[in-house]
């Protein structure tokens, strides 16, 4: 019966709203296709101007303040975008994709050209089968979805603890978990996002930053599932 009463919801806004909701969709896949170009291009660049390599990568301090300083962009537009504007939360957006570009350099020195194009397009190819899959199903995917936080948080700590047991056989085991589970959640986050954008009234500034952090979600899902996809098809240089 709730299945039945949400599918109906979201009928009854997509009609009343058929002339903003797409556009709000469109805007989701816009900014995070905009944000993967920003850090492709950004990747690309530092990974070819050595200088900028050996200042960002010399020291152990310093791969750690970029992975700080993205963690805190992240939370900080997911936490305050609401008390934001939506220049600043744009700007913030598109300052985490240039953070990703800078820490994502280092995969053009490890693994070769050709693997990288391969692996993206393996994942791209996954992910809009996925995202399509999150949008066009009847079926509720919230159980699924809370399974699969708690399988991200699982797959962080037990990454962790890996870093201190240097396991091999372990990585590879997270790199097939962490592959499944952002599958899982690129279903998921489109639903949710799908939802959360029907019930918009119109194309307010409240409803683009639904749309901005929907682009984020679905950014995050797509880095992460290249990355784990990278690990484990990817050839080394």
């Amino acid at each position: 019966m709730e299945e039945e009463r949400l599918e109906r919801m979201i009928r009854e806004r997509e009609g009343s709203f058929s002339v903003a909701f797409p556009k709000l969709m469109r805007k989701v896949y816009v900014w995070m296709t905009l944000a993967m170009v920003i850090t492709g291009m950004t990747a690309y660049g530092v990974a070819n101007n050595p200088a900028l390599l050996n200042m960002m990568f010399q020291s152990t301090g310093t791969v750690i303040m970029l992975l700080i300083a993205q963690l805190a962009v992240v939370i900080a537009l997911s936490a305050a975008i609401n008390r934001m504007s939506l220049t600043m939360a744009t700007l913030m957006f598109i300052l985490y994709s240039l953070l990703t570009g800078v820490t994502l350099s280092s995969i053009f020195i490890v693994y070769t050209m050709s693997s990288i194009a391969n692996v993206f397009f393996i994942t791209a190819g996954t992910f809009g089968a996925m995202s399509l899959l999150g949008y066009f199903t009847k079926t509720d995917l919230s159980p699924i979805g809370k399974f699969l936080i708690m399988g991200v948080i699982g797959l962080i700590i037990a990454s962790l603890v890996n870093i201190f047991m240097k396991s091999s056989g372990l990585a590879m085991i997270l790199n097939y978990v962490g592959v499944l589970i952002f599958v899982g959640l690129t279903a998921y986050d489109t639903q949710k996002i799908k939802q959360m954008l029907v019930m918009c009234d119109d194309m307010d500034e409240g409803a683009h930053k639904i749309a901005l952090l929907g682009a984020l979600t679905l950014y995050l899902d797509f880095i992460n599932m290249f990355l784990y996809l990278l690990r484990i098809f990817g050839n080394r240089e």
